[in-house]
């Protein structure tokens, strides 16, 4: 009874410590630092690479983008007069992926035990996303202007240029591609 009444307090800090260890990165504009900081999301991109061929530094853009790295990032809810309403989208996680795409990604992956919340599951799904541009819309995988533009309206949506008239879609894709290119500038300098 009294090793219970020690231990239980000393296993529920390390429990609560270890879920901060995977918090969101101190720096989240220098890859390296990230890297260091969070060792297994080296692999998890190594993983997306080898699989989709999602280049590392296109990926984490992609992220850094969507979430800054928060794991269980959502849209803002709308507000009438003050007063909280829902959500403008069901995007959630690491990389803003809404219910809808999710499902999708899940069936064509068979990976039934994903979660929108695990950087590692985030990474794949985009890089799946990305595959899928490249094939359907003839995307290079490096190109994460236009990756970024698929990635937020849909290929139907990229398809028919709906994109086009939108100076603020076109600013989140420059952004997503100037931290692509900062974050590939910064890998070739990582140890």
């Amino acid at each position: 009874m009294y090793l219970t009444r020690v231990l239980a307090p000393v296993i529920f800090a390390a429990v609560l410590l270890a879920g901060c260890a995977a918090g969101q990165p101190k720096d989240p504009n220098n890859i390296c630092y990230i890297l260091k900081e969070h060792k297994g999301w080296y692999k998890d991109a190594k993983k997306a690479r080898k699989r989709w061929g999602l280049p590392m530094h296109v990926g984490f853009a992609f992220v850094h983008r969507e979430s800054t790295f928060v794991a269980d990032a959502k849209p803002p809810r709308k507000r009438v007069l003050g007063i909280p309403l829902g959500r403008s989208s069901s995007a959630y996680g690491y990389a803003q992926a809404t219910d809808e795409a999710w499902k999708d990604y899940k069936k064509d992956t068979g990976r039934r035990f994903v979660k929108r919340s695990n950087f590692g599951d985030a990474l794949d799904f985009i890089g799946w996303y990305n595959d899928r541009s490249n094939k359907r819309l003839r995307l290079r995988k490096n190109d994460t202007y236009n990756l970024y533009l698929a990635y937020y309206n849909g290929h139907s949506g990229y398809a028919r240029g709906k994109w086009k008239k939108s100076a603020a879609i076109k600013g989140y894709a420059k952004k997503a591609s100037r931290q692509a290119a900062i974050y590939a500038k910064q890998l070739r300098r990582c140890s």
